[in-house]
């Protein structure tokens, strides 16, 4: 079995990607960052994602982005945007994008591929990433493969490392629906940009999530604060 490294966040995308993955046959090295974002909740949630599928490895970097801010992830002073209309939240970049995340986040992964003769990174960027962060678009990971390519032993060796991101084409719908076939532990992900004891419901994140999830017409397991207004009401708590 070949090895790959997989960005996990512990939200759902990057589950489902890790799931994937691990479906196609790769052992998989879960790579988690904590970067001082806003709350500790989705590296909590990466913890418990990566044993309940059983990674071959999962390694924790602390980094601190907060040094440099310049995003409503990893800057108080700047406000995550709340209650958006669900055509806003693709429409431009927003404050939670956090400047070359995605940059940084690979090369470390990069690094880690080398050491482990690994010959696939996955990312769970999606198009709906793609178009708001600039850093999620496909044109970005085939530049990056290129730099991977002219700048690492394996690319110089002719073995360059190979950037997956299998959810790019996907809806959200069929990305819960794809998670739920794999058997991703959904009730232990977590989207949210807050970091509270129940989601916030309201925020960019949480509406993609509610909104796939009603596509794919499936309960969300995650505890709610509140819901948009555009989201029928669940008859009870989840299961």
């Amino acid at each position: 079995m070949d090895a790959a490294v997989v960005l996990l966040s512990g939200g759902l995308d990057s589950s489902t990607t890790l799931a994937i993955a691990q479906t196609e046959g790769f052992r998989a090295h879960a790579l988690t960052f904590a970067y001082r974002q806003r709350h500790e909740r989705e590296v909590q949630a990466a913890r418990e994602v990566a044993r309940a599928l059983g990674v071959d490895d999962h390694r924790v970097l602390n980094l601190d982005l907060r040094e440099l801010g310049g995003s409503a992830l990893t800057d108080e002073s700047v406000e995550v945007p709340m209650a958006r209309e669900l055509d806003e939240i693709s429409d431009g970049i927003p404050e939670t994008y956090v400047p070359a995340r995605n940059t940084i986040f690979l090369s470390y992964a990069l690094a880690w591929a080398e050491v482990i003769d690994a010959g696939t990174i996955f990312i769970g960027a999606t198009a709906l990433d793609f178009s708001g962060y600039p850093d999620c678009r496909p044109e970005f990971f085939q530049a990056f493969e290129e730099a991977a390519r002219l700048g690492t032993r394996r690319g110089v060796d002719g073995r360059p490392v190979q950037i997956r991101h299998p959810l790019m084409a996907l809806t959200k719908g069929a990305i819960v629906q794809r998670a739920v076939e794999l058997g991703v532990p959904l009730a232990r992900t977590w989207s949210c940009y807050l970091g509270e004891a129940e989601a916030c419901g309201l925020c960019d994140a949480c509406q993609l999530r509610l909104k796939g999830f009603q596509e794919a017409g499936v309960l969300d397991p995650l505890p709610y604060r509140r819901y948009p207004d555009w989201y029928p009401q669940p008859p009870g708590p989840p299961p």
